[in-house]
């Protein structure tokens, strides 16, 4: 393959500037002395021109870039005055870019401010073609341009949970900020050495509480914004002696950190207060903030882990309606049960909101990928390599208008796609996504593959749309993806964002050929069952075992799975990205370690295998074949009768589907599809009956106070029916996650009510259906959690015909 054709485009369609000089004003210090020394860096690093300053215009016609704010360059620019002026003049942190050729070729890069000469400096770069020993910039370039939102940044959290930023030296760190500006934020979010997490871990190359000052005096050297993310760690904020230790921990940071300008405080994950508690110890860290930073404002958000949200949610916004003058405004991000348009409508005009928006997360999470394959949800997780360029633009400017920007929600350098399309659309929510995605791919990567890895990166979205096994773009992404990594040089290959993407197309490809691969042994194993009554139990038993254990004998596409390795163990050695626990010293399996379950199973050989082996200890024959019948027949509802895994797709068209995703993507008012994959993946003790089926993972979910209705047609009147129904408990933790749901039909029935679903485990019910519930053939199922933890999960439902009435 050859380099794209776009690139060799734009060489033609540019001004060469390989041999300009850089002019810049005299005296430049701090922040706007910095952003030049980018634009020299970041030229010189791809092109391996050093670009010479000057502080006057050279007395022939060599190239000239101009850089400098509108004030600093006010002089040396006059004689291009007239064409400044046919742009529009920007606001805060805006610029103006301007080429012009005359008797020399010029290039102006004018910001309004400090800020706008770094955002000028950079689009100036992602625009360009930097080349070896060529720099090309776009004919005629002519753009103003201005934020639209005024708060536009990322979280870096320096510590062990995170899947990359732990084993970062402070120079990463810095280049990772420097790209972030380059692409318009302005804001940094860090983290204290003391939060939900270990102090320090095995890849900590700093000390945390050196590296939180660090940080900030690299996020300032950049004329950015400093936010302190501070979670309430304590347990007992009513106690005098914790809110004195508590206070004493924050001075030391508050004193030594040099520069913040915000702090946010999580009204909860982590952090239990009520918020009557909650809004009391805010405004004494308020105070004491601002004892060390005058200018700082504290931010606070309606997070909210309680079994009863709305109450809690109550008496927070009665806190904010009392309009604390410490408070500097709301933060909207995960667990916050109201939606940010109505958040808004709810709390004074005078505070703003920030959005906390997760971009890190698969399910389980504010955005979850839309009906995501459960093959997917199994392997890569809830926190793997994750570019979702259009869903991430269509989440932004849904919402976009109802707060002043976003700093998002990071653990670590999967999400590293996402972060560049938020900043470009909190700059400019009409900017397409595959515009963002090309200036990323011609400045991160390489310029020749520009239109190739910006296709390929939208295509590996389009890979998690929809059932996996029929979806045939997978492997025209893996093909495209192959054809650039056999053509292109060193540099590519290890570079650590082509490595990811390329990546990602191995790995698709390989869950879709063992998917495939695993159903089709599956039920090779069920027809073995099929045959009990014929060749006996023990038998067919070997026979299923046996087709089972292909999948490990004999397994599909084993290249695909060793270059996967191979990429995961040079992004651990180039970027530090911990995709395996037992390699790369990740913290979990849920914390982006997600090359440790590339080849967990695919079809149900788990709870076949453990029913087996089960069934082998009955000294029984006829007990025997009673059991593998019930295998055989799990699923089955009987004549007349319906079976729906509500986290299939089939399943999924019995689902009321509210608002829908178009309009609440965070499904706070809608059912979604979900995935409880630690019902698998959490090691089981030797008590086999504990495996669940494969379908108990894959439920529709309900969040808070929102109900769950299903719609069934065609039931016969005259005959009667029970409903039997499969509930998920949620992720155990530390605090009780059980909750109680009741179940209801039409005409007032309760078919049950007040059942009890415990944390980490799978609960059945049976209930008869009274025969008014579906005297017109319809039965309209209805469930409503009624206490306990805010999840309500419903994964598989049996309507059984019982006979005529």
């Amino acid at each position: 393959m050859k380099p794209d054709q776009e690139a060799v485009n734009i060489r033609l369609d540019a001004w060469d500037f390989s041999d300009a000089v850089l002019l810049v004003p005299e005296g430049l210090e701090g922040a706007e002395a910095k952003a030049i020394t980018v634009l020299i860096e970041e030229t010189e690093k791809r092109t391996g021109i050093a670009l010479a300053v000057t502080h006057e215009w050279p007395a022939d016609n060599q190239p000239v870039i101009v850089a400098g704010t509108a004030a600093s360059l006010q002089d040396m620019v006059k004689d291009y005055s007239v064409e400044l002026e046919k742009l529009s003049l920007p606001g805060k942190e805006g610029y103006r870019l301007l080429g012009c050729k005359d008797e020399r070729t010029v290039v102006l890069i004018v910001g309004a401010d400090s800020r706008g000469m770094l955002y000028g400096i950079g689009k100036f770069l992602r625009k360009s073609s930097l080349t070896k020993q060529s720099l090309q910039v776009p004919a005629n370039l002519s753009i103003s341009s201005t934020p639209r939102q005024s708060c536009r940044g990322h979280q870096l959290g320096y510590r062990p949970k995170t899947n990359a930023y732990d084993a970062w030296s402070s120079a990463q760190f810095e280049q990772y900020i420097r790209e972030l500006a380059i692409f318009g934020a302005n804001s940094i979010e860090i983290m204290p050495p003391r939060t939900d997490d270990d102090a320090t871990g095995p890849l900590m190359q700093e000390d945390p509480l050196k590296m939180m000052i660090r940080l900030s005096e690299i996020i300032d050297s950049y004329g950015l914004d400093t936010w302190v993310w501070y979670p309430n760690m304590a347990e007992n904020y009513a106690d005098p002696a914790t809110i004195r230790e508590e206070l004493l921990e924050r001075e030391e940071i508050f004193s030594k950190v040099p520069h913040i300008h915000a702090v946010f405080i999580p009204g909860s994950d982590p952090g239990e207060l009520e918020p009557d508690l909650l809004f009391e110890w805010a405004a004494q860290v308020a105070e004491l903030l601002q004892k060390y930073h005058p200018e700082a404002k504290l931010w606070i958000s309606p997070q909210v882990m309680s079994h009863e949200p709305a109450k809690w949610l109550e008496g927070f916004l009665a806190n904010v309606d009392k309009e604390p003058e410490w408070l500097g405004g709301l933060v909207f991000g995960p667990h916050v049960d109201i939606t940010l348009p109505d958040l808004r409508r709810r709390i004074p005009d005078k505070y703003p909101i920030r959005r906390y928006e997760d971009i890190t997360h698969n399910f389980h999470c504010q955005y979850p990928v839309v009906n995501w394959d459960l093959a997917f949800a199994l392997t890569l997780g809830r926190e793997s390599i994750n570019p979702r360029p259009l869903a991430e633009k269509y989440i932004h400017n849904l919402l976009e208008s109802y707060a002043i920007g976003n700093i998002s929600y990071s653990e670590g350098i999967n999400d590293d796609v996402n972060k560049f399309i938020w900043s470009d659309q909190d700059w400019d929510s009409k900017t397409e996504a595959i515009e963002t995605l090309r200036e990323f791919a011609r400045f991160f990567i390489a310029d020749a593959y520009t239109e190739g890895i910006a296709q390929g990166l939208l295509a590996l979205e389009k890979n998690w749309e929809g059932p996996l096994a029929v979806n045939e773009g997978v492997d025209q992404t893996f093909n495209q993806w192959r054809m650039i990594e056999h053509s292109a040089p060193p540099e590519v290959l290890n570079n650590y964002r082509f490595q990811m993407g390329l990546l990602r197309a191995y790995y698709d490809a390989y869950i879709k050929r063992r998917l495939i691969y695993e159903t089709e042994l599956e039920l090779e194993a069920m027809d073995a069952l099929k045959s009990a009554p014929s060749l006996g139990a023990l038998v067919t038993l070997e026979q299923a075992e046996a087709a089972l254990l292909r999948a490990k004998t004999h397994p599909v596409a084993e290249s695909y799975r060793q270059r996967c390795w191979e990429l995961a163990d040079e992004l651990f050695k180039n970027i530090g990205a911990q995709l395996s626990v037992t390699k790369h010293q990740a913290i979990a399996l849920g914390r982006g370690a997600f090359m440790d379950a590339i080849d967990f199973p695919l079809n149900d050989s788990r709870w076949l295998s453990a029913q087996n082996a089960i069934i082998r200890e009955m000294d029984n024959e006829q007990d025997r074949l009673n059991a593998i019948d019930q295998i055989v027949n799990r699923t089955n509802p009987g004549p007349g009768g319906y079976y729906d895994n509500l986290g299939s797709y089939k399943g999924w068209q019995r689902v009321d589907k509210g608002k829908g995703w178009e309009n609440d993507p965070g499904y706070l008012e809608s059912p979604r599809m979900a995935h409880g994959i630690y019902l698998l993946q959490t090691e089981r003790e030797i008590d086999k009956s504990a495996i669940p089926p494969i379908a108990s993972t894959r439920h529709v979910n309900t969040l808070a106070d929102t109900q769950l209705t299903l719609q069934y047609d065609h039931l016969d009147p005259g005959s009667s029916y029970s409903v039997k129904v499969t509930y998920v408990g949620d992720t155990a933790s530390e605090l009780s996650r059980d909750y109680k749901v009741t179940l209801s039909a039409q005409a007032g029935s309760v078919l049950h009510e007040n059942v009890l679903v415990k944390q980490g485990q799978c609960t059945q019910i049976e209930s008869p259906i009274p025969q008014e519930a579906f005297a017109d053939g319809k039965l309209r199922l209805t469930f409503t959690r009624v206490s306990g933890f805010k999840r309500l999960n419903v994964s598989e439902i049996w309507i059984i015909r019982n006979g005529a009435s």
